[in-house]
């Protein structure tokens, strides 16, 4: 089973990385889904038009099973890859990491590409502030107003979030909990009498 935690980044960073007169500008993001890349690519393709390739690479989920890398241009594996290369290393997810070049006319070669995006990708996450993040189950559970004693107990044992709460006859509880930790705490919500686990 996969671990119930990952890293990623909590805020943009940036990075540079000089090579014959070209400049490589490192731009990295927490994202959550590929919506949020395609926004950040739309700005940064706006607000430095004028750059000759807008390379980039990101991986989202937790399982690293979304990901993509684009040269931009630039010769097949030169660019893209060599970014995603420092996200793995960095084992990080839910991050975008693009790089802008402006051209200095000099030819860098394949080699000086590669070793170009590598350093820049690799400046930007040396300046990220890395967190790690916990995978959480949220589900909701239904039980009746005369069981509310027993169930903020179980909630309060085990360390369950709560995120919203309606109490009526029927009362409903949406919450989420890390991983690890449901099966138990799911366990001990069951036994009170009547209750509704839904999970999501």
């Amino acid at each position: 089973m996969l671990d119930d935690a990952y890293k990623t980044i909590s805020k943009a960073c940036e990075g540079l990385y000089k090579s014959k007169g070209s400049k490589f500008y490192a731009f990295g993001y927490s994202v959550a889904n590929e919506d949020q890349v395609k926004l950040h690519l739309k700005n940064l393709k706006k607000k430095y038009h004028d750059a000759r390739h807008h390379c980039y690479a990101y991986q989202l989920v937790y399982d690293h099973s979304v990901y993509r890398m684009n040269d931009d241009g630039e010769p097949s594996g030169t660019a893209g890859k060599p970014i995603y290369g420092r996200i793995l290393s960095h084992e990080l997810t839910d991050i975008l990491i693009v790089v802008i070049r402006y051209f200095g006319g000099t030819l860098l070669g394949t080699s000086g590409l590669i070793k170009a995006y590598r350093s820049s990708a690799e400046d930007c996450i040396k300046n990220a502030s890395v967190i790690e993040r916990t995978i959480d189950v949220d589900f909701e559970i239904i039980f009746q107003y005369e069981q509310v004693d027993k169930v903020m107990r179980a909630i309060k044992e085990g360390a369950i979030k709560i995120n919203s709460q309606i109490f009526e006859h029927d009362c409903r509880m949406k919450l989420s909990i890390r991983m690890r930790n449901y099966e138990k705490a799911a366990n001990q919500l069951m036994k009170v009498q009547k209750l509704k686990l839904i999970k999501f």
